[in-house]
């Protein structure tokens, strides 16, 4: 397949401009919910959403596409697919605070190949494909480690609540291992966390309730730093059983954590 990186980065550069120069002309009436009150999605989302997807299908006509709010592609088979979330951190990002992020992912026959996160606030661009490492505005980055939980940043979100999760949620899970670790952190953007893992400015993270498009990008970018992404029982049925993405230094000790770990459905 042709070189991905250029298109890309500036796919997801570009997306994220958009979704920039929108932020300061959303109002209240171009706010609307989804599951609930607390779920929301603006025509922000949904324009940078049309962006994306308008360039992925002029460039790769023959390829699946699963967005966010657009969802999956019909009738089409190819084993690739590009995964979406427009603007990832929709709340921080009607709020006018900076950790929200365009995540553009490129996977081949259910397996990550690419991914690039941008950060427009932030001007950060994070890149990462299977076998040629993971970079942030073109530098190279790699997980770092503080040897044990104790010493370690962590971070987490809690989608479920968003959810309306009453029962089986995050809140637990944050008081226990907020006992634990030097400090969590609550960026509100999933793909960040992840990235940040990547790059070494978080330790590790975990989530309970979220979907494909939430982690798509950010995966590939902290596998290639050397990271490691499981769900909560250390297996692969991620998102489903919650997902835990860290430096796998610190993997081992915070599933402990999560001992015979279920999702609850509600």
């Amino acid at each position: 397949m042709e070189n991905l990186q250029p298109f890309l980065s500036q796919l997801a550069v570009q997306a994220g401009k958009l979704a920039l120069s929108l932020q300061a002309q959303i109002q209240e009436g171009d706010v609307s919910c989804k599951a609930t009150v607390r779920d929301i999605v603006t025509v922000a989302d949904q324009a940078t959403e049309r962006h994306i997807r308008e360039a992925v299908e002029a460039r790769f006509p023959e390829h699946r596409f699963y967005g966010e709010e657009t969802g999956k592609s019909q009738g089409k088979d190819s084993p690739y697919c590009w995964i979406v979330d427009p603007i990832d951190g929709t709340v921080s990002y009607f709020e006018g605070q900076l950790y929200w992020c365009t995540s553009i992912a490129l996977w081949k026959e259910g397996k990550p190949l690419a991914g690039a996160v941008y950060a427009p606030a932030l001007d950060e661009l994070y890149y990462g494909e299977v076998g040629k490492g993971a970079f942030c505005n073109g530098r190279p980055i790699a997980i770092r480690s503080h040897g044990d939980l104790e010493h370690s940043v962590v971070s987490t979100g809690f989608s479920c609540l968003r959810a309306g999760w009453t029962k089986g949620n995050n809140v637990p899970f944050f008081a226990n291992i907020g006992l634990h670790c030097r400090c969590v952190r609550r960026f509100g953007s999933a793909a960040m966390d992840i990235c940040y893992v990547a790059c070494g400015k978080s330790d590790g993270f975990w989530e309970l309730n979220l979907q494909p498009y939430d982690y798509a990008a950010a995966q590939v970018i902290l596998q290639e730093a050397g990271g490691k992404v499981t769900d909560l029982r250390g297996g692969t049925d991620y998102p489903r059983q919650g997902i835990l993405a860290t430096n796998g230094v610190i993997h081992q000790e915070m599933l402990r954590y999560f001992p015979n770990y279920t999702r609850r459905e509600e």
